[in-house]
């Protein structure tokens, strides 16, 4: 996917920002796609965008702690 309207995405903050303005936000796309964005450094910014399929292997390596073993 080389460029994405995000004009309208159902934005999602992180249940980990505790109610602040800056986090990380999701926002899944219509096309099978999620969308992704660092508010705090870029607030209304660039997003990267996976796969619904990227995104769930990400979300099971953070879960499964995989992401810290080389």
């Amino acid at each position: 996917m080389d460029r994405a309207d995000l004009t309208g995405a159902p934005w999602r903050k992180s249940s980990y920002s505790n109610g602040q303005a800056e986090c990380v936000e999701v926002a899944p796309l219509a096309d099978r796609h999620v969308a992704t964005r660092d508010t705090k450094a870029h607030g209304h910014g660039p997003a990267l965008i996976f796969t619904t399929h990227q995104w769930q292997t990400f979300q099971a390596g953070v879960r499964d702690c995989a992401l810290d073993q080389p």
